[in-house]
């Protein structure tokens, strides 16, 4: 297992948290204000951008990120990955997508080599004790993994 302490400085990290689904309307919304809001934490010297890299708005972040770094070879995007077979059971062209990400990813971490469970939790209270910042898509919903990591957030 590598450790992100080894890589980045937490007052330089952001991680994300957020649904797996989203309307088009709603995802073109986020999509826009994600931008704004690394932007402006890039201007804050912020650099490490930490994802989980699961369908949905671990995805858009993802892609936003590395549409980011075309312009600012300075930030990084680092994927926390639950379990090495994370996508094996995702649609194929989810899995291309993913696969595509991993490979531009500047670094990939397996917090496990095999599904268990809790380990998404896990890979969520990792990404939230290794940031500074945690940028949320959340919809208001009280249960799920959302909802757990940002109650997970505001106690550390």
């Amino acid at each position: 297992m590598l450790f992100l302490e080894s890589l980045l400085m937490i007052s330089q990290t952001c991680c994300f948290t957020g649904h797996r689904y989203f309307s088009r309307n709603q995802i073109s919304i986020i999509k826009n204000e994600l931008i704004a809001k690394i932007e402006k934490l890039i201007k804050q010297n912020v650099l490490y951008f930490v994802t989980g890299g699961a369908l949905g708005f671990g995805t858009l972040v993802a892609e936003v990120i590395l549409d980011l770094k075309k312009e600012n070879e300075q930030i990084k995007l680092i994927l926390a990955v639950p379990c090495k077979d994370q996508a094996a059971r995702w649609k194929y062209e989810d899995r291309m997508i993913y696969e595509n990400i991993k490979g531009k990813a500047d670094k990939v971490i397996y917090l496990s080599k095999e599904y268990k469970e809790g380990c998404m939790l896990e890979r969520n209270r990792y990404m939230v004790d290794h940031s500074k910042f945690v940028i949320a898509a959340w919809d208001g919903r009280k249960s799920g993994g959302t909802f757990y990591t940002l109650n997970y957030t505001k106690k550390q």
